[in-house]
């Protein structure tokens, strides 16, 4: 997203109530994109880049496509649009009365093919129209357009960036970008336009193009094609770009390419298989070519409202990383080269005292901008999310434990690395120092960074680790267990202690407690009363967090919560604390069968109600299948879409109940 398309969308979007403007919103359409490359399809058929932190690359700014019959009709937005089969491969069906256009959308590496087909009684001739507008490094200055035949080159230093039809192209003229008295203007600027008289340079520096090609045998095939200059030369690229429109001639070619990309195998007879794929298909768009998942497609690059969310944070990945892990073991995904992928990851991009920096850019690695890198400056830890640590490292004990790592050898040492970081930063009361939250918005002794500290122990304790190092996180796993007592109200664990204050607030964080506490349960003694009150954490977490507004129903994040609200009273409801409440009661129903508990019932019976909110068909759910962030009450979503961690956390539960024969125990809370 440039600057001008956001100044474009805040003059579009300013007045809007559930809108916040400035946005590069993802909260329709479809992605397509299990390489390197992610690309967005909206319901209007227009497609736009949201690749540059996997890959490095912008690519689409913004496009608009439509048919010439005579005269030009431009998609819109009530089209029909569906993926075909298990992989990325998007198909949208844009009505024209007694015909339609059939679009297929598929991302293959770092180009993007898009077929179109005549269906129907359509005229004799139809030719494609295409806005499609490049901002190669990122740029909406400093750009040039060259023209080879049936293609044409965007570029600005390293990056170019390549469109081409499979038949003629009939016309192609470059399209002027918003001047600057336009940019200050009221009003939005509508594209493609005619800008009337003009230098003549202007239709050549720019990285917008119109062109029209005819559809030959009722179809015709639009590659786009993301290089760098310094990887790629030009007679390679386009050589790339004419192998492409070739062949992939037909809807089914396309198909058959995108379900090639899959690297993942869901069986038939798979339970709630719909929602499986769906899950698996978010996470590998999500994901760069080294296994590192961005949060989800970034919605927000300028941080209008929030600091962005194309990034890869340790806690949000790591966490990814061990619900499949646990799925993979339930229903044989075919995912050991993911779980390798990531330990590798996590191995390669530890820090020399243990921890793991606040987030980095997928695609090479780096450290990206942040606000919780303490442990890199100077000072106090309180700037520092040690949560983020501790999820790795349960991450990769369990991986050690259960998997089938390349070099066990390197994990131990993570790991021993690791705890000594999380020692670090245990104060001697037995609980974690003052840090950020897992929410990102406080500071404080947080009963979740317990939560996750214990996991972690307790994971390495299990783990085929050298005696010493079991041993020592045994005794570390009891003394946070023990030092939970502090913050224990007699309803709840609190959310946190804050300068010698309890905060009891329900916080849906906590919701760590019960998996945790499962672990734990098979390293060290767990108490009957830790049992008795998690089941009361539990009950009255998911209580008083649960919100029916009558168009959905789930958890909100935590009371108090103002976020993004808008013109919105109250909290908005989040996807990933309903996932969350749906795992938490799942796990505490195995802590509590394990003991003989006939409350085991009730807990599990508490997880598939919310499991059915986040389920195809449920409350949560958008007609693509992808779980927002948060939703307005009246069933807007709103904010990063589709975002990886519910995904994660859905998988799993489903895995779990399956694997617990209770998953149709009795009929999901599913609405009409």
């Amino acid at each position: 997203m440039t600057l001008r398309t956001a100044l474009n969308d805040f003059k579009r979007t300013r007045d809007r109530r559930h809108q916040f403007p400035g946005e590069l919103r993802s909260t329709t359409g479809s992605f397509s994109g299990l390489d390197s490359r992610l690309v967005h399809v909206d319901n209007d058929g227009s497609l736009r880049d949201y690749s540059y932190p996997l890959c490095g690359l912008t690519g689409i700014d913004r496009s608009r496509f439509g048919i010439e019959t005579g005269s030009t009709t431009w998609f819109s937005a009530d089209a029909d649009q569906r993926y075909r089969g298990d992989a990325g491969v998007v198909e949208t069906i844009h009505d024209c009365g007694d015909w339609a256009v059939v679009q297929t959308d598929c991302t293959i590496e770092q180009a993007h093919v898009t077929r179109f087909e005549l269906r129907g009684d359509a005229p004799a001739d139809v030719s494609l129209r295409a806005f499609v507008d490049f901002a190669p490094d990122g740029r909406t200055g400093q750009q040039s357009l060259l023209m080879h035949g049936n293609s044409v080159e965007a570029y600005h230093r390293s990056e170019h960036d390549f469109i081409g039809v499979s038949t003629e192209l009939d016309t192609v003229a470059g399209q002027i970008p918003e001047r600057f008295s336009e940019l200050v203007d009221d009003d939005p600027v509508s594209f493609p336009r005619d800008t009337g008289a003009r230098r003549y340079e202007d239709t050549t520096l720019t990285g917008g193009v119109l062109l029209s090609a005819p559809f030959v045998d009722g179809g015709v095939t639009l590659t786009t094609l993301l290089t760098d200059a310094n990887d790629t030369d030009r007679d390679t690229a386009l050589s790339t770009i004419d192998r492409l429109v070739s062949d992939h001639y037909t809807s089914e070619t396309l198909l058959e390419a995108g379900q090639a990309q899959r690297r993942w195998t869901v069986p038939a007879e798979t339970p709630n298989r719909e929602s499986v794929v769906a899950d698996l298909r978010v996470l590998s768009l999500l994901s760069a070519a080294n296994g590192a998942r961005i949060a989800a497609p970034d919605f927000d690059p300028y941080y209008v409202t929030s600091g962005g969310y194309g990034y890869t944070w340790f806690r949000d990945d790591a966490e990814i990383s061990a619900f499949l892990l646990e799925a993979d073991g339930t229903f044989d995904l075919g995912l050991d080269s993911w779980h390798q992928r990531s330990a590798e990851f996590y191995c390669r991009t530890q820090q020399p005292d243990g921890s793991w920096p606040h987030r980095v850019w997928p695609g090479d690695e780096t450290l990206a901008p942040g606000w919780a890198n303490a442990r890199l400056e100077s000072g106090s830890d309180a700037d520092y999310q040690a949560d983020q640590t501790a999820s790795v490292t349960s991450f990769l004990a369990t991986y050690l434990r259960t998997g089938e790592p390349a070099d066990p050898e390197c994990i131990e040492a993570t790991l021993g690395r690791a705890v000594e970081s999380i020692d670090d930063t245990l104060a001697d009361d037995g609980l974690p120092i003052a840090c950020q939250n897992a929410w990102e918005n406080m500071q404080g002794r947080f009963t979740h960074t317990a939560a996750t500290f214990l996991h972690a122990y307790a994971a390495v304790a299990r783990a085929p680790v050298c005696a010493t190092l079991r041993d020592h996180a045994r005794s570390q796993a009891e003394t946070v267990l023990s030092s939970l007592d502090a913050l224990w109200t007699g309803d709840r664990y609190a959310l946190r202690e804050h300068d010698g204050t309890i905060d009891n607030r329900l916080d849906s964080a906590t919701l760590a407690l019960p998996a945790a506490c499962r672990v734990a349960a098979e390293a060290i003694d767990l108490p009957a009363e830790t049992r008795d009150r998690l089941y009361t954490h539990v009950e009255t977490t998911l209580d008083g967090l649960e919100r029916d507004t009558g168009d959905i129903r789930g958890l909100i994040r935590f009371e108090g919560d103002d976020w993004r609200r808008g013109s919105q009273d109250r909290e908005k409801i989040w996807t990933v604390s309903t996932a969350w409440g749906a795992n938490s009661a799942a796990q505490l129903g195995a802590l509590l069968r394990d003991a003989d508990d006939s409350r085991a019932a009730a807990a599990y019976t508490r997880s598939r109600d919310l499991l059915g909110e986040i389920l195809p068909g449920g409350s949560l759910v958008q007609s693509s299948g992808y779980l927002p962030e948060q939703l307005f009450d009246d069933g807007t979503p709103d904010c990063g879409t589709p975002l990886g961690w519910p995904h994660a956390l859905r998988l799993a539960t489903v895995a779990h109940l399956d694997d617990a024969g209770e998953l149709t125990a009795e009929p999901l809370s599913v609405r009409e």
